[in-house]
């Protein structure tokens, strides 16, 4: 596949994200309702996908949000600092005592065990990247003069206020105005759409946003819930996952928009909280290349498996222009960010091309 991607030489940035990055705090092994401590970290599912590709393949990059200006806004900005993350292009907002004017978000998730799933509960209403206009950020400056060669967004960013939906889509026309490739993962999350219109909003603004992406990413209730692509054959529960249907769907994706360059979905059966079956498919020239199966993988945390499959898929892509090889590269990259605590990865390039080589888990000494 052709990418055209822009050179190297004339980008000061591999990888931006634009979206929403919150303070997640995480009660370890416990529960929500009843812990006393959490364990802090930054995370959310645009800023994830750019700080893997950083991380984990040494790439440069930088994150685009809001935070509010006070002391939890700076907490998260050395929380990004320490993944290596380019901080520059945050937008820090003025606010009051007690966050009337903006504030920043906080996400408490649990893991989850066998047959207790996992959790998750937000507090993000009237954040300060919720509330940023296209006014806030200089879009020109940042994908012209200083260059940026892909742009990832997501569907969560999208869907925290109707502003957001309307910053994402200049963003993305400046981006595609430029030369940079665009991709968007598509996490459709019921619960935030509901205050802004709920499914019919979710697709009005999806398809159009569609319209401009260059590699589309998403499970099967996404591709169904934001474009209306219907996967045939998938029981209710996803407790056996039609590939046939999801063959067509990928297929019939395509059709819709021609402006993509490759569609990637992941394939997950959840058996219980901590057994998964993984894998992933990705469509490109009119091909579907499937990666590796993991079955029956034992995952300590699933929240940014996802992220951290686009975050691999990404940098296949950019490095080969090989679909098979790149989604191969996110497939691996996600099951290893499952074995780890945290939205984000903890695993490095070396490890994620020996699991795709086959290398299993004995000891290293």
């Amino acid at each position: 596949m052709k990418l055209n991607l822009r050179p190297a030489e004339e980008c000061k940035y591999d990888a931006v994200s634009l979206g929403e990055v919150m303070l997640r705090l995480d009660p370890g092994e416990g529960r929500i309702r009843t812990a006393r401590n959490f364990r802090a970290w930054e995370g959310g599912g645009e800023y994830n996908v750019i700080r893997g590709l950083r991380r984990c393949f040494g790439m440069r990059t930088a994150v685009i949000t809001a935070f509010a200006k006070n002391e939890i806004g700076m907490l998260m900005e050395d929380f990004i600092l320490q993944g290596g993350v380019d901080a520059s292009l945050i937008k820090w907002m003025e606010t009051d005592g007690i966050g009337r004017i903006c504030r920043n978000g906080i996400n408490f998730t649990e893991r989850g065990f066998g047959i207790r799933g996992a959790i998750g509960c937000s507090d993000r209403a009237n954040t300060a990247i919720s509330k940023a206009t296209s006014k806030d950020f200089d879009f020109d400056h940042i994908f012209g003069e200083l260059g940026v060669r892909w742009l990832h967004t997501g569907g969560i960013y999208a869907a925290l206020s109707e502003q957001s939906g309307e910053t994402l889509l200049r963003a993305i026309r400046t981006a595609k105005k430029y030369g940079t490739i665009v991709s968007y993962d598509l996490n459709y999350r019921p619960s935030m759409w509901s205050g802004i219109g709920g499914l019919n909003k979710a697709r009005q603004v999806n398809k159009e946003i569609a319209r401009y992406v260059d590699v589309m990413i998403g499970n099967e209730e996404d591709f169904t819930a934001c474009l209306g692509l219907e996967i045939e054959g998938n029981d209710a529960d996803l407790k056996e996952l039609n590939l046939d249907g999801y063959n067509k769907m990928v297929n019939q994706a395509a059709l819709t928009y021609p402006n993509f360059k490759a569609v990637a979905t992941t394939l997950r059966t959840v058996k219980t909280a901590t057994v998964n079956d993984w894998s992933a498919i990705c469509w490109a020239d009119g091909e579907i290349f499937k990666s590796t199966d993991y079955k029956d993988l034992e995952i300590m945390d699933r929240v940014g498996g996802g992220d951290s499959f686009a975050s691999g898929l990404i940098y296949g892509l950019m490095t080969s222009e090989n679909a098979e090889t790149a989604v191969n590269y996110g497939a691996a990259h996600g099951a290893l960010a499952m074995t780890t605590p945290g939205d984000t990865t903890m695993a490095n390039k070396e490890e994620v091309e020996a699991l795709m080589n086959g290398r299993g888990a004995r000891v290293r000494r």
